[in-house]
C-alpha cells in the first residue's frame, strides 16, 4: 500500500472515491408525518413547529397538526393549536367553537354512559365485562388526552384479565400510553411483565415491545443496550407500530446508538452482517451509508453523512436530546480508530481527514490523551502524534514481582492458619470466654 492510499484508507478521500453525499435537504414534513399514526403524528408535528426555526416549515407542520386533531376528539390539544397558529394560515384555521362543543357534548354523553355500564357490570360481577369497561375507559380518555386517567383505567384491567393475551393487550396499552407521557420507567416496567408471558407473544408483539424497550433505554442515555435492542427488532414489526415509531426511526435510533457505543468487532457482526437489521437500514440509506463508511475507515464521508442528517435528526421527538453526545461519542470513536494503527501521525493529514483545522484536533486529541483514551504524546512543534506503547519486557517484570509478593503473602497467611489450627488457639479463646 502507497502512503497515500494508506492515509485515504483511514479517513481521506482518495481520488478513486466518488460516492455522492446526500444532501442535507429541508425535511419533507408531508411524507415524514406519513410515517406516523394517532396521537404521536400529532406530538411530532408539533414538536416540529416548536423546534424549526423556518417559519415555513413551522406553519405547515400547525397546519397538518390542525387537520389531523379534527379528526379526533381531543378538543384541549386543538385550542393549543389554534392559539399557535394565531391566525397566520387564515379564516380556514382558526377557532371552531362549533365543533369544541359539539365533541364535548359527545364526550360527556359517552363519558356517562360508559360509568353506567361499568357500574353495572361490577354490581354483576363479570370479571371479562369489568375488565372490557376499564379498557373502554382507557381508550376514552386516550382520545381525548386525558393521559393519566387513560394510564390509571387500563392498569385497573389488570385485577380481570383472565388470559395472557388480556395480561398482553393490558401491558401494550400501558406501554403506549407511558410513551405518550415521557414516563419510561413505567415502559421498562411493562415490557418486562409482558416477558413475562412468552406463550401469548406472537413475533410483531415480540418487536414492538423491543422498539419500546429501546425508547427507553435511549431516553435514560444507555446507548448500548438501546443499541442492542433496536437490533433485535424483527422485519415483522413493519408498520404494525406506527402510533409510536416507524420503521425508519429503528434503523436511525439503533444505527446510531451502535455507532456511539459498540466495538469495531461488534459494530460488524451486529449491525453491518444482521439480516434482520439489513432490511431497516435499506430505508435509510444516509443511514447504511455511514455506518459502512465508519467501519471502512472512510471519516470525512461518514461525518458528511452526520452532518447532513443533524438539522432533521434534531427534529426529532424521541431522538433530540441525544444527539450531540452521540455525535461527540462517534467523532471521538472516529479518533481512537484512525490513530490506533499508527506509531506516528501527521496531524496536518489528520485534520484533513476529519475535516478540521489542526488546532481544533490538537484540542480534541488532548482531551482523549487526558481521559486515557488514546496512549500518546503530542509534539505542537512538528504537529506530529506519537504513539505511546507500553514496555512489555518492564510490563513483564512487574507482573512476575507482583505475582510473587502475592504468593509470599499466602503461604504466610496458611502457614499461621496452620499454626494457629495446631495449637488450638481458637478453641482455648472460645473456652475463656
Amino acid at each position: 500500500m502507497e502512503a497515500d492510499d494508506e492515509i485515504y484508507a483511514n479517513g481521506g478521500d482518495g481520488p478513486s472515491r466518488n460516492r455522492p453525499i446526500i444532501s442535507g435537504e429541508q425535511l419533507d414534513i408531508e411524507a415524514y408525518a406519513g410515517l406516523y399514526t394517532g396521537r404521536t403524528k400529532i406530538t411530532r408535528l408539533l414538536f416540529i413547529s416548536d423546534h424549526c426555526d423556518n417559519p415555513q416549515m413551522q406553519l405547515e407542520a400547525l397546519r397538518m397538526a390542525y387537520d389531523e386533531i379534527k379528526k379526533g376528539e381531543n378538543t384541549q390539544l386543538f385550542r393549543e393549536v389554534v392559539q399557535k397558529i394565531d391566525g397566520r394560515l387564515g379564516p380556514n384555521y382558526g377557532m371552531d367553537s362549533a365543533w369544541c362543543e359539539t365533541v364535548d357534548r359527545r364526550a360527556e354523553q359517552r363519558k356517562e354512559r360508559l360509568e353506567n355500564e361499568l357500574n353495572a357490570y361490577r354490581t354483576n360481577l363479570i370479571k371479562e365485562s369489568i375488565r372490557m369497561g376499564y379498557n373502554d375507559f382507557g381508550d376514552f380518555y386516550y382520545a381525548h388526552g386525558a393521559l393519566g386517567d387513560a394510564f390509571k383505567s387500563y392498569v385497573r384491567t389488570r385485577d380481570y384479565c383472565t388470559t395472557s393475551k388480556h395480561i398482553i393487550h393490558m401491558c401494550m396499552s400501558a406501554i403506549l400510553v407511558s410513551i405518550e407521557m415521557g414516563q419510561f420507567t413505567h415502559v421498562t416496567s411493562y415490557v418486562s411483565k409482558a416477558e413475562q408471558t412468552p406463550e401469548a407473544l406472537d413475533p410483531t408483539t415480540i418487536a414492538k415491545l423491543r422498539c419500546a424497550a429501546g425508547l427507553a433505554h435511549l431516553e435514560a442515555k444507555k446507548y448500548k443496550l438501546a443499541a442492542r435492542k433496536f437490533l433485535e427488532v424483527t422485519p415483522e414489526l413493519g408498520n404494525s407500530y406506527t402510533e409510536v415509531i416507524a420503521p425508519q426511526d429503528v434503523a436511525t435510533y439503533g444505527g446510531l446508538c451502535a455507532l456511539a457505543s459498540f466495538e469495531r468487532t461488534e459494530l460488524k457482526n451486529k449491525v453491518i452482517d444482521n439480516l434482520n437489521f439489513r432490511n431497516f437500514l435499506e430505508l435509510v440509506p444516509e443511514v447504511r451509508e455511514l455506518i459502512h463508511d465508519f467501519y471502512s475507515s472512510h471519516y470525512a464521508s461518514c461525518l458528511d453523512y452526520l452532518g447532513n442528517l443533524k438539522a432533521n435528526l434534531l427534529l426529532d421527538v424521541h431522538l433530540h436530546d441525544h444527539v450531540e453526545t452521540l455525535y461527540d461519542q462517534i467523532r471521538n470513536k472516529a479518533l481512537i480508530q484512525y490513530t490506533h494503527p499508527f506509531v506516528s501521525v501527521d496531524l496536518n493529514m489528520m485534520a484533513n481527514a476529519f475535516k478540521t483545522s489542526v488546532a481544533g484536533l490538537e484540542k480534541e486529541l488532548e482531551a482523549l490523551i487526558t481521559d486515557n483514551q488514546i496512549q500518546a504524546r503530542i509534539d505542537s512543534h512538528n504537529k506530529i502524534l506519537y504513539a505511546r506503547h507500553a514496555d512489555q519486557r518492564n510490563a513483564t517484570f512487574q507482573r512476575v514481582l507482583q505475582t510473587g509478593s502475592e504468593f509470599d503473602r499466602d503461604v504466610r497467611a496458611m502457614l499461621l492458619r496452620a499454626n494457629l489450627i495446631k495449637h488450638e488457639y481458637n478453641l482455648r479463646a472460645s473456652r475463656k470466654l
